[in-house]
């Protein structure tokens, strides 16, 4: 190929690229703003909110969702892009969940063995892995239909991409409601939750994002 047709093809590839991220963008904007709202006029937030960061397990998780909404976001932006390397995006995820397994350990050295299942079960397990899902859907069908303008090389991965940055960012604004802080809690249904998203994400994206 000569230079020329080279620079031309990139600049003809630059605005989609551009235009693509600006969607995204938009839907997760708009997708945080619906699902914040709908939390915050049915739940609402949790009733000691002014002193919640007081309490070392509240800030961890709320610390852990958003590192965790962010770096998936990160993700499902640039799996909408054929060949463009996700290895660095994917690895990133690992430095959240290395964080919720400290976390864990921690809680299982401070916490008497016989409340490890209390701990674990909460009082809102049932509710987490409705709600979650719930607040998941309209960050999850913004990214699809910004996805649906894209070529993501894998439509099951991109749409399994989409599901869970969208639970990612559903957990996240959930965080702000829970009352059950356990990092055992939140290994176990915060990653039910999301898990569920994600597995509809990859059947949705598998249906529809075929190019």
């Amino acid at each position: 190929m000569k230079t020329d047709e080279l620079i031309n093809l990139l600049s003809e590839d630059a605005p989609v690229h551009l235009r693509l991220g600006r969607m995204m963008a938009l839907a997760l904007l708009i997708g945080i703003t619906i699902s914040a709202t709908l939390m915050v006029s049915t739940i609402g937030l949790r009733h000691n909110m002014q002193t919640v960061f007081e309490t070392a397990r509240v800030f961890f998780k709320i610390c852990e969702t958003l590192l965790l909404a962010f770096l998936a976001s990160r993700l499902v932006f640039q799996i909408g892009r054929p060949g463009v390397p996700l290895r660095a995006r994917v690895l990133a995820l690992l430095l959240p969940a290395a964080l919720l397994v400290a976390a864990v350990i921690a809680e299982l050295f401070t916490v008497p063995e016989q409340d490890w299942a209390a701990s674990m079960i909460g009082n809102n397990a049932g509710f987490c892995v409705f709600f979650i899902p719930v607040l998941a859907l309209a960050p999850l069908a913004g990214f699809m239909l910004a996805l649906k303008n894209a070529a993501p090389d894998d439509p099951a991965a991109a749409g399994a991409a989409a599901g869970f940055a969208a639970g990612a960012v559903a957990a996240a604004i959930y965080a702000w409601h829970c009352p059950d802080d356990s990092p055992l809690f939140l290994m176990s249904w915060y990653v039910l939750a999301i898990a569920i998203v994600t597995v509809a994400g990859s059947l949705v994206g598998r249906r529809i994002l075929r190019w």
